[in-house]
């Protein structure tokens, strides 16, 4: 299976997209509800239809930055948030962003959405993206992991196995306040710089 731009942008045409909940996530929107510094540098890779992004800026963050392989969803957060900077709005590929130090990266379902095979790179992508005390949080997927998807899962371990030896390991454990749909199927995580 190709997870190319095409694919993507086919997805989204086609209204496949059953990673889409229709708000912010539960998870999510407790974690930046706590974040006090307000001029935080933040990246949200593959953001879908930006729920977050939008609750974010709408929460007092202005820095925020989004990369997608496919246009529907840049445009879509553009629609919702007219005033963020065109420039902050990437249609790319994660993999070839430049070095930008954030101080935050924000996950929610991108990880599981990539080739499997591409797991290490995004470990060091995300490394060199992030600022010395930088932070990367959010949620994997906690399922077995499959040829079949996306989405792929993983588990606890895997992940301590792949992150470990790059990243300290802040929190990584199962998502107490999920919703229904992904009772039990998630891992909150905050990995650090």
């Amino acid at each position: 299976m190709n997870l190319n731009k095409d694919y993507w942008e086919e997805r989204y045409a086609s209204n496949n997209l059953g990673w889409d909940i229709g708000s912010v996530s539960t998870p999510l929107k407790e974690y930046i509800d706590q974040l006090e510094n307000k001029n935080l540098k933040i990246l949200v890779p593959g953001a879908g239809y930006g729920y977050e992004v939008v609750y974010l800026y709408n929460s007092g963050f202005k820095n925020i930055h989004v990369i997608d392989l496919a246009r529907q969803p840049l445009d879509k957060i553009k629609a919702k948030i007219p005033e963020i900077p065109q420039s902050q709005l990437i249609c790319g590929d994660f993999f070839n962003l430049e070095n930008q130090d954030f101080d935050l990266i924000l996950e929610q379902t991108f990880f599981c959405a990539l080739n499997p095979e591409l797991r290490k790179n995004y470990v060091q992508k995300m490394f060199q993206l992030l600022k010395p005390g930088g932070k990367l949080a959010g949620l994997l997927f906690d399922f077995p992991l499959t040829l079949k998807g996306p989405p792929f899962g993983g588990s606890l371990k895997e992940y301590e196995e792949l992150f470990h030896p790059t990243f300290t390991i802040n929190v990584l454990a199962r998502s107490m306040n999920s919703i229904l749909p992904r009772k039990d199927k998630e891992l909150f995580f905050i990995f650090e710089k």
